[in-house]
């Protein structure tokens, strides 16, 4: 059976993720251009692999691989059993045969030529897992290296550990746990909590010139993918991935909005996408019971439609988005239901375009394979696959995006 879990997410763009406590536990930065100033993020190589494994996906899980000869049944299989056997029983070294079938899986996904039809490595497969989830089990903290090659904290994660012991963005690490970090890089400090079972650590960093020694706990981390911001009588939300706590986050920030709170910004910006359920939950909050959020076309032309199943949440007299080039997958299928379904007016660049969907299945290797199997639609049954979203207003400077949704979201 399926789940109805499925991510969305560009995967011709090397977005740069940080996972777990690899420097920014888990996060996803938005910048596309690095520099040592910069925000770095750690395990760049990870974080490349993570970004080509997503794409709109629905998950599912593989039994145990049965033994081949149950398999495959018909000529043309049993030449991959004999080759399989020849190859387990008669070449000169040792072959391990689970790599075996892995290999021939990858081989088989390779030859489909599809960029969001692919083999997933175990480890990848993880950190994608890991990312999407919304949380994890460490300090809670994003780091990078300034052009000085000192290790700063960039961000901090509401109610983790590290905000529990006072550090803020700007601080630089002196030491963890007694080594000095002055040769070292973020991505040490990153291998050495993620890959801890320490249940505390010892940090020296310096603020203002100023050297504090703190001990942290190892606790559970809920990434922030959600910023929230109150502009006069209009609340903004900035959706930074469509993670598996992103949907609570969201409400959490309409839940501190009051009565005055008329209008409503959503910026999908370099929101590559994540999980579609999440996405289709989040416009289910501002949609009336009944609305159209998305169609489905599977390779018999066959369309499900996939309807909001609550209540309004909280409705708001106007809502604008704000999108780019990076917007993506379910950054673009919020949107368009956003647009479709209640009008509401979208600001910024023309978007990706990324209309398809994958189904995944985990193997009993710890891997992941996905393929595409259908291209998802808007509300009124419009594809943007290769194409993107025109904005309704187009606009090239990010400050002044902002600043025209917030007016257009303003006007009465």
């Amino acid at each position: 059976m399926k789940k109805e879990k499925e991510e969305a997410k560009s995967t011709t763009r090397k977005k740069t993720t940080l996972k777990k406590e690899e420097v920014t536990e888990s996060t996803v930065t938005k910048s596309l251009e690095f520099n040592l100033t910069e925000v770095i993020i750690i395990i760049l190589i990870t974080t490349a692999l993570v970004s080509i494994a997503s794409g709109i996906i629905v998950f599912r899980n593989y039994d145990k691989l049965s033994p081949l000869n149950n398999v495959f049944e018909n000529k043309t299989s049993n030449e991959i059993i004999d080759t399989y056997n020849q190859i387990v029983d008669s070449y000169i070294d040792k072959v391990d045969k689970g790599e075996l079938i892995d290999a021939a899986i990858k081989g088989m996904y390779s030859l489909l030529e599809d960029e969001y039809s692919i083999y997933i490595e175990k480890d990848i497969n993880n950190d994608l897992q890991e990312q999407l989830g919304g949380s994890y089990s460490g300090v809670g903290i994003e780091i990078t290296i300034n052009d000085k090659s000192e290790i700063i904290v960039n961000r901090v994660f509401t109610d983790s550990p590290a905000e529990k012991a006072g550090l803020k963005s700007g601080d630089i690490l002196i030491k963890l746990d007694g080594v000095d970090l002055t040769d070292k890089d973020p991505e040490y400090v990153a291998n050495n909590i993620k890959g801890s079972n320490k249940e505390s650590f010892n940090i020296i960093y310096k603020r203002n010139n100023k050297k504090y020694d703190i001990t942290i706990k190892r606790d559970f981390v809920t990434i922030d993918s959600v910023t929230s911001r109150i502009y006069g009588n209009v609340g903004y939300l900035e959706i930074d991935t469509f993670s598996a706590s992103t949907l609570s986050q969201i409400q959490s920030a309409l839940d501190k909005y009051d009565n005055n709170i008329k209008s409503l910004v959503i910026d999908v910006r370099d929101n590559t996408g994540g999980y579609l359920n999440i996405a289709n939950d989040i416009a289910d909050l501002f949609l009336d019971k009944g609305k159209v959020i998305y169609k489905l076309k599977d390779r018999n032309g066959k369309i499900t439609s996939h309807y909001s199943k609550k209540s309004k949440y909280k409705s708001f007299d106007k809502i604008a988005v704000i999108i780019n080039g990076n917007s993506a997958s379910a950054s673009e299928i919020l949107a368009l239901a956003l647009k479709e379904d209640l009008n509401a007016i979208i600001i910024g660049t023309k978007s990706f375009g990324k209309g398809s969907v994958q189904e995944t299945k985990q193997l009993s290797s710890g891997a992941m394979v996905k393929y595409t199997t259908s291209y998802w639609l808007s509300p009124n049954g419009n594809s943007i696959n290769k194409i993107g979203i025109k904005p309704d207003i187009e606009i090239e400077d990010k400050d002044e995006q902002l600043n025209k949704a917030l007016t257009i979201a303003e006007q009465k």
